[in-house]
């Protein structure tokens, strides 16, 4: 029987249609062409690059109050290295990562990301970090400890072919799904694929875990991770072969790609980067602490063991308890006993003189030292409120107040004015005075009443408190 030429393209796009899982948004529904041209000189200028990243235990996420994770160490020695600050975005769809950076809201995806001729038509890659199997997440037996390893392996799906018939979860638009399918298609059967929206792979391993789906698949490194902590887990079975992992950035921007690219082969050809890999990788005791810690963005839903204590007493002074947690771990690293060579105590490093005037009576008391620091704030919001009105902005001026102290801020607005800068602002205007303050030209004038200081420090102060400060807000409730 012959077909005429239409007849074909009509079945053509037809079992295209059908062979699609339902729900399924392909990466090609992703505009092709950025909207926005900004390169590294930009970035640069800027002063800083936004990321996007997804919260789990290998990639980023947040461990008593620290962030943490292979691919932010990585993307934060690289921003170091360009002289820029880091901001994050966490975002669990690899549809809206790409959106983000093609929309120019964001410079780079450093999600553990295959690359496949589909993403390469969406985004650039740069040289691969790694390389991986897809492997599949399924359940051992519950008495598997008590049987021989050959009879619970038999219970197991070993051979791929056995998939056929089967429900498998997958993360939406990952490259999962690109994979059940050809295996599908070459084993002549259906595999029943179900794209989750809005969730991340780690979050489909426990799903497995506690019985809810039968199947879902992962990297072979995460998976050998979460079957670490999580012995009823079985990834010993690849659905693929070996895949290279990459970033992505935008398709125009050729000096950042070239820049990466060169960071990425300089750190892979030392120690450090094998020091960084096996810190989250090679399976440990910390891995299993970590990630079965209350303190970790990953299982938990605490900063830190304060939690508590800092919610009363950032409620008492009107602030956000994240942003409270963020000043603490910046002082302390939430150690309550510490002791700085200046003498400042505890978790909010009060010198003993304010602490006493405040009503402390130990200030390595958790409590009593939370209470110190929360009236001292609130003594330096009086401060600031007639002279700041502007809420964000008046914290700023606040912080850089708690860590340099207020004369030397009152020095910096001085500056300021003199300057004919804002002084109710503090980017690129108090800020830059603050720099000042450790230039004789500037500290010996008349209007600086407190001299010599390291404003450098007090602005940075300021910046990696916010910075961490937005980081929580994405993994903690308010």
């Amino acid at each position: 029987m012959r077909y005429s030429p239409i007849l074909l393209l009509l079945s053509v796009l037809l079992l295209g249609i059908s062979c699609s899982p339902k729900g399924e948004q392909s990466d090609l529904d992703i505009p092709f062409t950025p909207s926005v041209e900004f390169d590294l000189n930009k970035i640069i200028e800027r002063g800083k690059l936004i990321a996007v990243f997804d919260n789990t235990s290998t990639g980023y996420f947040i461990y008593k109050g620290q962030p943490m994770g292979y691919q932010y160490e990585l993307v934060k020695r690289y921003c170091d290295k360009i002289g820029v600050s880091l901001e994050i975005k966490v975002i669990t769809s690899i549809d809206q990562a790409f959106d983000l950076i093609n929309s120019g809201e964001a410079d780079l995806i450093a999600f553990f990301l295959a690359i496949t001729n589909q993403r390469k038509e969406v985004v650039h890659f740069t040289e691969p970090l790694t390389t991986t199997r897809q492997v599949l997440v399924q359940r051992k037996p519950d008495n598997w400890r008590k049987v021989s390893t050959a009879y619970w392996n038999r219970q197991l799906i070993r051979n791929q072919v056995d998939l056929i018939g089967k429900t498998v979860h997958v993360r939406k638009s990952s490259s999962y799904t690109d994979r059940l399918n050809h295996l599908s298609e070459e084993m002549g059967g259906v595999i029943h694929v179900i794209e989750e929206d809005s969730v991340e792979t780690e979050e489909l391993i426990n799903w497995v875990v506690d019985g809810k789906i039968e199947y879902t698949i992962t990297d072979e490194q995460l998976g050998e991770v979460n079957a670490a902590y999580q012995p009823l887990l079985d990834v010993e079975t690849p659905v693929s072969f070996p895949q290279r992992i990459a970033w992505a950035i935008r398709n125009n921007n050729p000096e950042l790609e070239s820049s990466l690219n060169e960071f990425i082969n300089e750190i892979q050809s030392t120690s450090l980067h094998a020091i960084i890999y096996n810190r989250y990788f090679k399976v440990s005791r910390q891995i299993i602490d970590r990630a079965q810690s209350e303190f970790s963005s990953i299982t938990g839903n605490q900063i830190s063991p304060y939690d508590e204590i800092i919610h009363q007493w950032a409620d008492s002074i009107g602030w956000d308890w994240r942003l409270l947690s963020s000043l603490i771990y910046q002082e302390s690293r939430f150690k309550s006993e510490i002791i700085s060579w200046a003498g400042a105590e505890g978790l909010m490093q009060v010198m003993p003189n304010t602490g006493a005037h405040f009503g402390a009576n130990n200030l390595l008391d958790p409590s009593e030292n939370i209470k110190a620091g929360c009236r001292f704030l609130k003594f330096l919001e009086n401060e600031w409120s007639d002279k700041v009105p502007e809420p964000q902005e008046r914290i700023k001026f606040i912080l850089a107040s708690y860590n340099i102290g207020l004369g030397h801020v009152q020095d910096g607005v001085a500056l300021a004015q003199e300057m004919g800068l804002s002084v109710t602002i503090w980017d690129e205007n108090v800020a830059a005075c603050m720099v000042k303050k450790s230039d004789p030209k500037f500290f010996r004038k008349e209007i600086v009443k407190y001299g010599y200081a390291r404003g450098q420090s007090s602005v940075e102060y300021v910046n990696d408190i916010l910075l961490r400060y937005q980081q929580y807000i994405q993994h903690f409730e308010k």
